[in-house]
């Protein structure tokens, strides 16, 4: 199943019962984000569902046409694969066929496309413009201003025609003004930087209810001069339908609920932010770009389609998270000549791999956990801190268990290692709030750092010291005959071994689960030694 517009993507939900609808009155400035925040501090993961608010209104008292949806893509992960319409042990295969074999969007000549059914420009823009459309407040009390979230940036490289779309905050400034944070190294920020060399705006076009698939494709660290309308259409199964825009020369999905055309300056700066960040902290205000609107197109009644970031968890991380794991994934095993990578996990707490990345490998030759490192670090100049390299053993998505790997695996002398020149993305310990913006971005001496760690073993262990494992599945039979909790095992749930251990040890613990422990007993005796009395104190 896939969904080529959010629409049916809502009413597979509704169906299916997988959503929390609000049709009580709700404010958007003070009520509407609070509410999905609770679920995000209050639900295990698997309890959290998207929420459909069909009544809003805000401070002003005013009311609006629009629903406003939030976690619909990203609630859980069983949300995620119900959007990607395939099952949770599913994702990280049809990503990897999305990147490795992308459908390219076809263009469609439709007067009557959806997007389409409603144009506004020139007074309309400036007498209502984005008051038409309930934007949340998204952290009430610390947001200076309503901020689309969900706000899929189209834009396209001058030299090649090709089309990026990334997902970049977009404060609210007036009717027909967002403000745009606009990081150097991200794609928007080559195509910005091109158009400034060339005395030139930067067109782009803002996408806000597109086809779930699209929406996954704006988050994800693909590379660049991929277009991630064709990794969007992987990931359906079939191409992406688009239509060219109304005044601008870029093209959108001709399903998606609401579309914002015109200019990024490319002459001017002024303040943007601070934004609730996926860090956990309130984002700084910089001096940055803005967008002029010149169109506004959308379906008539359009869903307006919303993240939430802040604090994590939150759909932010997650939809973040799973992308990008699918796209280092591919980098490292089939591009970056590192083929005994088996997975790669970036932890929500780290801003969804923005800081903490775990690489698991199946370890051949000692070389191979730093390959794997600096290669991940090299992939992007502002992202990722801390990258740790472990062994098939350990499960790179259960803390306890990279804890158990890092105290016991490595030391840190030996198997830790600095590397320095990177960027900062809105990460607060780069430098002081009051440092200028060059600063936040790239601190002197030398940029920011990151730490590699190579976690692994570098020779044999002993076993690990729990049940082997037939011993523990009769456990667990044991434990569903009476009825006891479900349990979610953690690896290592039984014990193994880690190279060779002595016969003789296997012989005597096969003698102890046959109760024959005193035979081992008798042997024991028999190799006693005298205590010398010199020995004695």
């Amino acid at each position: 199943m896939s969904f080529q517009s959010l629409r049916d993507y809502l009413e597979h939900l509704r169906s299916e019962r997988q959503i929390f609808v609000v049709d009580r009155l709700i404010n958007k400035d003070t009520e509407l984000m609070p509410l999905v925040r609770c679920q995000y501090r209050g639900l295990e993961e698997s309890e959290r569902r998207p929420f459909l608010f069909t009544q809003v209104t805000d401070a002003k008292k005013r009311t609006y046409e629009s629903a406003v949806l939030v976690g619909a893509l990203g609630a859980s992960k069983q949300i995620y694969a119900r959007a990607l319409g395939c099952g949770v042990e599913e994702i990280r295969e049809k990503w990897n066929q999305a990147i490795v074999n992308p459908i390219e969007p076809i263009l469609v000549k439709d007067a009557k496309a959806p997007v389409h059914e409603e144009v506004y420009t020139g007074d309309a823009i400036q007498q209502v413009g984005l008051d038409e459309f309930p934007i949340p407040i998204s952290t009430p009390g610390f947001d200076p201003a309503p901020f689309i979230t969900c706000v899929n940036w189209v834009t396209k490289d001058p030299e090649t025609g090709i089309p990026n779309l990334g997902n970049y905050r977009a404060m609210v400034k007036g009717r027909d003004k967002l403000g745009i944070l606009l990081n150097p190294t991200q794609h928007v920020g080559i195509h910005w930087s091109k158009h400034r060399e060339r005395g030139l705006p930067l067109e782009a076009a803002i996408v806000i209810g597109g086809p779930p698939s699209v929406s996954m494709a704006a988050v994800a660290k693909v590379a660049y001069g991929l277009n991630e309308y064709a990794v969007g259409g992987g990931l359906m199964g079939r191409p992406v339908e688009l239509v060219p825009c109304k005044t601008v020369n870029l093209e959108v999905p001709s399903e998606a609920e609401i579309v914002l055309e015109g200019e990024i300056t490319t002459t001017e700066k002024e303040p943007e932010g601070p934004f609730g960040e996926f860090s956990g902290f309130m984002g700084a205000r910089g001096s940055r770009p803005y967008f002029k609107i010149k169109c506004i197109t959308h379906r008539k009644r359009p869903i307006f389609q919303v993240f939430i970031s802040q604090f994590p968890p939150s759909e932010s991380t997650k939809i973040r998270g799973i992308a990008n794991e699918a796209a280092y994934y591919d980098a490292l095993k089939n591009k970056c000549n590192c083929p005994f990578v088996l997975d790669v996990v970036f932890h929500e707490a780290g801003g969804a791999g923005q800081n903490f990345v775990v690489i698991k490998i199946k370890k051949r030759l000692q070389a191979n956990p730093w390959q794997a490192l600096r290669a991940a670090a090299s992939l992007d100049s502002g992202f990722g801190k801390i990258f740790i390299a472990v062994d098939e053993d350990v499960d790179p998505n259960d803390l306890q268990a990279i804890v158990w790997a890092l105290c016991w695996r490595m030391q840190p002398h030996r198997d830790m290692e600095v590397i320095q020149g990177r960027v900062s993305t809105l990460d607060p310990s780069s430098a002081p709030p009051e440092a200028p913006d060059e600063e936040q971005i790239y601190p002197g001496v030398k940029g920011n750092s990151a730490l590699l760690i190579d976690a692994t073993r570098k020779w044999d262990y002993a076993p690990v010291s729990l049940p082997k494992r037939d011993y523990m599945e009769r456990a667990l039979e044991i434990w569903r005959e009476e009825g006891l909790p479900t349990l979610k095992l953690r690896e290592p749930w039984y014990g193994y071994t880690l190279g060779p251990w002595p016969s003789d040890l296997e012989h005597e613990a096969e003698l102890a689960v046959r109760g024959d422990y005193y035979e081992t007993g008798r042997k024991l005796e028999e190799q006693k030694i005298t205590i010398e009395p010199s020995e004695r104190n």
